[in-house]
Order: structure tokens, then sequence, then C-alpha cells
């Protein structure tokens, strides 16, 4: 996480343990017997983002997300718009991919969540706790007053 301040109540961060050697690595993202998982299976689905781009907000009714970068850089924004969470209009950022966390982000539903490519083309692989339902989906604009997130002037990754 960007910054030391609470983490969003049901948002879970699983460290990822890669094995390498002269090859390259191999490490294990989900399990169906992690607790992580209660939610469970419905879709894997692939983003394939060019630099700059920005998605945001997307939201779920029941759905869960699971996150993982595998290619470039990430800045990940959500927002927890349930009005009985604790943690109730409550706002966290990360930085997945290469050169950021090596986890998988359990995003539970009702939290907002978004993303912008701050390094080069970026690869999201993202597990569903259910199959893709237009009932389920959800778009708050990336600019709404409510949230007052500024997703343009995010600056690209410096390395």
């Amino acid at each position: 996480m960007y910054k030391n301040e609470k983490i969003i109540s049901g948002v879970i961060r699983k460290e990822l343990i890669r094995h390498k050697d002269d090859r390259g690595f191999f490490e294990e993202l989900i399990r169906i017997n992690d607790d992580f998982f209660a939610e469970g299976f419905g879709q894997l689905s692939h983003s394939y983002m060019f630099p700059g781009v920005i998605k945001a907000w997307h939201i779920h009714k029941t759905q869960v997300d699971f996150w993982y970068v595998a290619k470039g850089d990430l800045h990940v924004g959500l927002y927890d718009t349930r009005v009985d969470s604790p943690t109730y209009k409550q706002l966290n950022e990360f930085l997945l991919g290469q050169h950021g966390e090596n986890i998988v982000l359990k995003i539970p539903s009702g939290v907002a969540h978004g993303c912008k490519v701050i390094g080069g083309e970026s690869e999201l692989f993202y597990v569903t706790s259910s199959v893709y339902d237009t009932k389920q989906e959800g778009r708050i604009p990336h600019d709404d007053k409510n949230i007052d997130y500024d997703w343009v002037n995010i600056p690209p990754l410096k390395l």
C-alpha cells in the first residue's frame, strides 16, 4: 500500500511466494483451499492495457474480485461505498506489478475500484467470484465529486 493507512474492511493482500531459478520463476496465486478465496471461482479474465490508460470507477453488487498484475505497473485505487462498513468512504491506494507489491488483491463487493497504467503496457489477470452478469456491474465516473480522486494527474512510474 502506498500510504500507512487503515486498509478497507474486507480488502485482503495475499503476499505471494516467488520461487526463482535460472529458468525464471514459479508462484501460486490462488488455491481453492485458501481462506482468502472463500467466495470461490466464477470466471478468469485478462485485461491488457496501454500506458496511461485509466479504468475507473467500477463496482459490483455481490461479486468479489481477485486482482494480479503479471506485467507492467498499475496504480490501483479502492473506495469503500458500503454505508454499513466501518471503513465507509475510506480510500486505499496500491502499486501492483513489476515494481510494486507482488500480491493478489481481494476486492470485496461494494468497494469501488479502478486502475491507471503508470509504467509500460500492463496485464491484469483477475478472478471473479461469479460469472459476468450485467446486473452485477456498476460504474462511477472517474471524476465523481463524492469520491474526489484525481486519476488524471497520477504521475508515471519513475525508475
